[in-house]
């Protein structure tokens, strides 16, 4: 059984009728001090039917008009409560509820693959045709083991009749002598001798 008109009505039945969310009537309330439920023990609102009037105009004059807060502040002011009220809808009226804006702009998005046909190609050249990357060029090839150089064995001992130098080492490549020449290579003979027994001793050794 549906209630009267003058019956009284909660936040939760007002905001049905109104076709807005219950929060929407609490701000209401707190911008326009004309609002005034009934509360009760605990805090609950109970509107009469003017407090309902009362709202469904200002309710027209922001949603519907387009007004701002301050002019319906100004209006109320200036007009009177009973201006206002007088734009309501009727009490046996029940509003739709209101979509938000934000939904009413909203495209919907839809994935679509594209074609085979359609697909771009990135085939940049003959695979076979691409040059070659720095580093692989760059990197040198590791031989065999069997191919390695093998480490030259040194000698055992140097030649040291160049370092003698001058007229020792004529004296070291020839096998035949002269006065003259035993003459230019005596102040080296004992030098010359004493490589001569370090090469033999070498030789033994």
């Amino acid at each position: 059984m549906s209630k009267s008109p003058d019956a009284f009505r909660t936040i939760s039945e007002v905001a049905d009728w109104l076709g807005v969310q219950a929060h929407v009537l609490r701000f209401w309330e707190s911008r326009f001090n004309q609002v005034k439920p009934v509360k009760r023990a605990g805090g609950r609102r109970y509107y009469r039917p003017n407090d309902m009037r009362l709202l469904g105009g200002i309710k027209k004059l922001l949603h519907e008009d387009g007004i701002t807060i301050k002019g319906v502040q100004r209006i109320l002011r200036e007009q009177g409560v009973a201006h206002v009220a007088a734009l309501s809808q009727g009490l046996d009226e029940v509003a739709e509820p209101e979509t938000p804006k934000n939904d009413s702009v909203v495209v919907p998005f839809t994935s679509k693959s594209a074609p085979a046909s359609e697909q771009i190609d990135l085939d940049l050249g003959d695979s076979e045709a691409a040059p070659t990357p720095p580093q692989a060029a760059e990197v040198p090839q590791a031989k065999p083991a069997s191919e390695k150089t093998a480490p030259q064995a040194e000698p055992e001992y140097l030649d040291e009749s160049p370092l003698l130098g001058g007229i020792a080492t004529q004296a070291w490549n020839r096998t035949e002598f002269d006065d003259k020449l035993l003459k230019q290579i005596a102040p080296v003979a004992k030098d010359l001798r004493a490589v001569l027994h370090r090469i033999e001793n070498r030789s033994a050794g």
